[in-house]
């Protein structure tokens, strides 16, 4: 009887046990979302946005990631560095998240970083930048200088016969880091930079230099603002001059150039996505962003499509993993692939991303003109410190 007792109880234990760990397993996975809903972001964060949400529809018909519902929880960084830090406190330390997959610009970024550190949760960077910013919780699968600059500088040296380039940005990481690379990369094939200005984040009066530009003549220009709103004050303003000269943009997307009208028509840019990739999985994905949204579908662009394939990103490195556990899911994110509208991805170099780049020009229906297509394009030597 005593035996049996003993018996009961254990199974009553190992009943317990099993119950606690399946309400364990249906708990929802939170993944943070971190964008500039507010400030020099917000023109190009919707669409981002939109792009988690059809992925973490996906991903959840398709039965979550190891058995578990995924959860949105979205904040806005205001495009900036005191945003950044805030939101990240509250997706980390309030909100507890998983995970963070986010887009943001430089200054963003570089602030919300420390929080990651202290939280120990991964982040996916989903944004092009200046590069070689490097942490043991992030990875990254936007482009980086190497992949991105030769394909317009190159084209102008070759069918513009430029020489002489006037580089413009905003003054910040993005700005400086992308016409640094820039200018030595135009030296190094034999070009010149005839002049080189900035305008601080939040400026949007491109007056003196645009004078600037004019006087100095050169045969092309070569611009990295912030992205969003200052795209598309300086181009308005280019325009307004009477400017007409060869015009590489760095930091333009597709969305935003649909929405600037003929503003944009003509401009050069260099891109890892655009609407018009003719594989299938790109059509999959336009076809579901287009029943999900409808009329509300903001333009999926470079800036929203890095987003949707990094949630499958992390959750192949989940499934590897085999855990949620945030040093395990960090490890494995190195070591897996997902193959989506740009094609196969994987984070595998020096915690970036080798992709294919194609050269774009702006069309006056805001469309995007694929003028040559660039494989597998290296990263280069980003962050070859962290193992």
């Amino acid at each position: 009887m005593k035996q049996l007792s003993s018996l009961l109880r254990l199974g009553a234990l190992a009943a317990a046990a099993l119950l606690g760990a399946n309400a364990h397993a249906a708990d929802p996975l939170r993944i943070g979302v971190a964008v500039g809903l507010s400030g020099a972001n917000s023109v190009v964060a919707p669409a981002a946005v939109q792009s988690s949400q059809l992925a973490v529809d996906e991903i959840n018909a398709a039965g979550g990631i190891l058995g578990r519902k995924v959860e949105l929880e979205i904040v806005d960084d205001a495009s900036g560095a005191v945003g950044a830090q805030k939101a990240f406190d509250t997706l980390v330390f309030q909100k507890k998240v998983d995970a963070i997959i986010g887009m943001e610009n430089s200054a963003a970024r570089n602030a919300a970083l420390p929080v990651v550190s202290k939280g120990k949760v991964p982040y996916i960077y989903t944004s092009f930048y200046e590069g070689r910013s490097c942490n043991n919780w992030m990875y990254v699968n936007g482009w980086v200088p190497e992949q991105q600059v030769a394909p317009v500088v190159d084209y102008f040296l070759k069918t513009k016969n430029a020489k002489n380039f006037f580089l413009v940005g905003n003054d910040y990481a993005f700005g400086r880091g992308m016409l640094d690379f820039t200018r030595k990369y135009i030296e190094q094939k034999g070009g010149k930079v005839v002049g080189e200005e900035y305008l601080p984040i939040d400026g949007s009066d491109w007056t003196s230099v645009i004078s600037k530009l004019r006087a100095a003549k050169p045969d092309a220009l070569v611009s990295a603002t912030a992205g969003g709103a200052p795209n598309v004050s300086l181009a308005k303003q280019l325009k307004g001059a009477g400017l007409t000269l060869p015009y590489g943009n760095l930091a333009i997307d597709e969305g935003t150039a649909r929405t600037m009208g003929d503003v944009a028509s003509g401009m050069y840019m260099s891109a890892s996505y655009l609407t018009g990739i003719d594989i299938p999985e790109n059509r999959k994905f336009m076809d579901a962003m287009k029943k999900k949204f409808g009329a509300d579908l903001k333009t999926p662009n470079e800036l929203s499509e890095p987003q949707y394939e990094a949630f499958f990103l992390y959750k192949a490195a989940a499934e590897k993993a085999g855990s949620t556990d945030s040093a395990k899911v960090v490890k494995a994110l190195g070591e897996v692939s997902f193959t989506g509208p740009r094609g196969t991805v994987s984070m595998n170099k020096s915690r970036h991303t080798p992709l294919s780049m194609r050269l774009g020009q702006v069309q006056a229906d805001g469309s995007i003109k694929i003028l040559e297509t660039f494989p597998s394009v290296d990263p280069g030597a980003q962050c070859p410190n962290l193992k």
